[in-house]
């Protein structure tokens, strides 16, 4: 790798590690906890690669690309940022960002990506842009659209790519996870955003209620919600809509067509729910958006997000206790963010004090009923006898390999407390329970992606700095290697 990088990042950890990383790779390497600074060495003609955090004490990264590209129009620019929303995928992208890596990054991937904007070398050819792009409104606050799982920031992604795209769009996903709120920022953060907005559900199937809604939305947006839902009737009028939008007279001024579904639209087509010619029509592009389960990591900051957003409604302000985020970090979680946002809201009213406590936060996991994730078949394994060093050793057979793991785990649990009599297990109990889970949970992983930590964490639904960490506390050697089949 060969070039000059210059780093703005407030941060002296990051600033240090990129230094390190980079130096090795044979770049020069300059770098600031200051916007200004780094504009005067653009402004110097310095650097062949920009790496810029977005929120910096003397201004915001993103906001500082314009005049950069303005400056230097050959110089590309990775954002890196712990502002993990839609809204800043969009602003990166919008803004001709080269690369948005969320924070905390993957360092290889941040390398691969630094060594792809080095090799790029600007072509005399190249055309300049005609113009500069104008910044983008503020978020919405009411809009949950964060995360950092990777499903989700590969969300963003798509979306930041599309969303000013002429094609239909279909969001596709379990009820609850946030399909609505993906479509209205289809429309919110778009260019059409001036122009009119209209929702049409089943209750508005009628052709006149069709006809109202394309008139509402001329330019702007329509927005079709679960469309398998529809009466063939009102299936067909949909289709004749589009044709006319796409064909007409006024085709100019159409709105766009975003439409939600379940998680498998192909599914509905198949059993005749939802006409294959419509669905042709209305899968220009498709976005699925994870459910809960598969983004865990998100779920403490979209808690922490939720809270702040019923206080700015109006209901008391509350934040989340350790103990209690602890409780909900455990849960095996398999809802959405319906039901996060709803035992949120309860807890902002409910909570006796300003920091909700852990037994506030079992109490209100049990009011909200939230269901465990479908059972995951076990086959037939070996659990141990008690012992006061550990929980397992050979010669205990539990489970037929049909039953739910969650069964298993508790029948082992409650044999393990009873084979103590009248005393209680040695202390530390909970740490040591998680750990025997954890250790095979990632031995397993890992031997099954051969070794590769990038798709362990993938397949797992962790960020690689978190599977990192676990593998250096549960000591956990890895050993790359190519899966044998």
């Amino acid at each position: 790798m060969d070039g000059t990088v210059l780093i703005a990042d407030d941060d002296r950890t990051i600033r240090t590690v990129l230094t390190q990383a980079l130096t090795r790779a044979g770049c020069r390497v300059h770098a600031t906890g200051s916007l200004a600074q780094l504009s005067k060495w653009v402004e110097e003609g310095r650097g062949d690669l920009v790496i810029t955090d977005v929120m910096m004490p003397d201004g915001n990264g993103i906001d500082r690309i314009p005049a950069i590209r303005e400056a230097r129009p050959d110089l590309p620019v990775i954002v890196i940022s712990a502002q993990n929303t839609i809204v800043t995928a969009i602003r990166a992208t919008e803004a001709e960002a080269f690369e948005y890596l969320p924070k905390p990054f993957d360092l290889p991937d941040l390398m691969t990506k630094a060594n792809q904007a080095l090799s790029r070398r600007p072509r005399r050819s190249d055309p300049l842009p005609d113009a500069i792009p104008a910044p983008r409104p503020a978020a919405d606050p009411a809009m949950p659209l964060i995360g950092h799982a990777p499903a989700m920031q590969a969300l963003f992604r798509m979306v930041a790519r599309v969303l000013n795209a002429d094609l239909p769009v279909l969001i596709a996903g379990e009820p609850g996870v946030g399909k609505t709120t993906i479509a209205r920022s289809f429309h919110d953060l778009s260019d059409r955003r001036d122009q009119g907005l209209a929702v049409l559900t089943s209750a508005d199937a009628a052709e006149d209620s069709i006809a109202r809604a394309a008139d509402k939305a001329r330019g702007g947006t329509v927005v079709i919600e679960n469309p398998a839902g529809f009466e063939p009737a009102a299936q067909a009028r949909l289709i004749g809509l589009i044709e006319a939008l796409e064909s007409g007279p006024d085709r100019a001024t159409a709105p766009r067509i975003v439409a939600t579904t379940g998680p498998d639209p192909q599914a509905d087509v198949a059993s005749g729910r939802l006409r294959s010619d419509l669905y042709y029509r209305l899968a220009g592009v498709t976005v699925t958006v994870p459910p809960l389960r598969a983004r865990v990591d998100d779920i403490l900051p979209l808690a922490g997000h939720l809270l702040a957003r019923a206080a700015a409604q109006g209901l008391p302000d509350r934040t989340l206790g350790d103990d209690a985020a602890g409780v909900l970090r455990v849960h095996a979680f398999p809802g959405n963010v319906r039901e996060l946002e709803n035992m949120m809201r309860r807890l902002a009213l409910t909570a006796s004090g300003a920091t909700i406590t852990a037994s506030e936060m079992r109490e209100a996991l049990n009011q909200q009923g939230i269901a465990r994730p479908a059972p995951i078949p076990m086959a037939p394994s070996a659990f141990a006898q008690p012992a006061s060093e550990g929980l397992v050793s050979p010669g205990y057979q539990l489970g037929t390999g049909n039953g739910p793991l969650s069964d298993s785990v508790e029948a082992h649990l409650q044999r393990y407390f009873d084979l103590h009599g009248d005393s209680l297990p040695p202390p530390g109990l909970y740490d040591r329970i998680l750990q025997e889970i954890e250790r095979p949970l990632l031995q397993v992983a890992l031997d099954a992606t051969g070794g590769n930590q990038l798709r362990c964490a993938d397949l797992l639904g962790i960020n690689r700095n978190t599977l990192r960490k676990k593998l250096t506390e549960l000591n956990i050697e890895v050993t790359r290697r190519r899966k044998l089949m």
